[in-house]
């Protein structure tokens, strides 16, 4: 089902959703330049549709949502929009973020600390971002193909757009999934695609002040994300704990589907518990 929710200064975004409203929920927050169809393989998942509310939104700029003139550069604009997503939870979630959307999970707990949340899963994420800061290093393949997938030209952006996407996986993913992607990320402006970018946040006692049980998920063979971004968040969050995917790259959600599934449903359980 495709529902909206107004996000910071009135923006509509665009919510998907599957299986029991009844169930307890998990809110899915997508990555730079993507969607909430980033999370086709757990919507599919007949156990977690069974089990479990599914909720993943657009970003404010991304697929079906609204795309402001500005905000992007404002944690509090970014923690209002997944306030609003968790409000239309309806009840205390799992919040699982890859790649941006751990940041924007950051945004939410600098502004309501852990408040409507049972569980904390950070996909290949980033908690930090802007020169030097550690949780939010980089790997090989996104330094490479910065500024060109920026770039207002398509014959700069595509190309770099398109060796960014397919270096995501570690191992090749089916080309028609592959295309969606790199469209996904070319839907998005290059305005938007360069205002995440223009951020400096630290998130150090953010984390350390994080009270819900939190699990790492990060391919040991990321390209887009550092490792050392995950060991960065593991450090500082009491009690977290670390699911290494080896031989996967920054998609471990479609790179081993059911395992990592069975990671989320763990995950899911282990929040409920509070």
């Amino acid at each position: 089902m495709i529902d909206s929710v107004v996000g910071a200064g009135g923006a509509r975004l665009a919510v998907r959703t599957a299986g029991d409203p009844a169930r307890p929920p998990i809110v899915f927050v997508h990555g730079w330049a993507q969607s909430s169809l980033s999370w086709a393989a757990q919507f599919a998942d007949p156990v977690l549709t069974t089990e479990h509310h599914l909720i993943a939104f657009d970003l404010r700029g991304h697929g079906e949502s609204d795309a402001p003139a500005d905000g992007y550069g404002d944690s509090v604009t970014w923690a209002a929009d997944l306030a609003a997503v968790l409000a239309y939870a309806g009840r205390p979630a799992t919040v699982v973020g890859w790649s941006y959307g751990g940041l924007v999970i950051t945004d939410y707990l600098r502004t309501h600390g852990c408040a409507s949340l049972t569980a904390i899963v950070l996909v290949g994420a980033i908690t930090e971002i802007g020169p030097g800061r550690p949780g939010g290093k980089t790997a090989r393949a996104m330094v490479e193909a910065l500024p060109d997938a920026l770039s207002d030209d398509p014959a700069v952006a595509v190309p770099a757009v398109v060796s960014l996407t397919l270096r995501t996986t570690a191992e090749p993913v089916p080309g028609p999934l592959a295309q969606a992607w790199a469209g996904q990320t070319l839907r998005v402006s290059p305005a938007v695609r360069r205002a995440l970018f223009r951020r400096d946040v630290g998130s150090a006692d953010v984390l350390s002040a994080v009270s819900v049980p939190t699990l790492i998920v990060h391919g040991t063979e990321d390209a887009v994300v550092d490792p050392a971004a995950a060991e960065y968040a593991a450090g500082k969050i009491p009690g977290a704990n670390v699911r290494w995917f080896p031989r996967v790259g920054h998609a471990p959600f479609a790179e081993r589907v059911d395992e990592f599934n069975g990671v989320l449903r763990a995950a899911a359980a282990e929040g409920g518990k509070g």
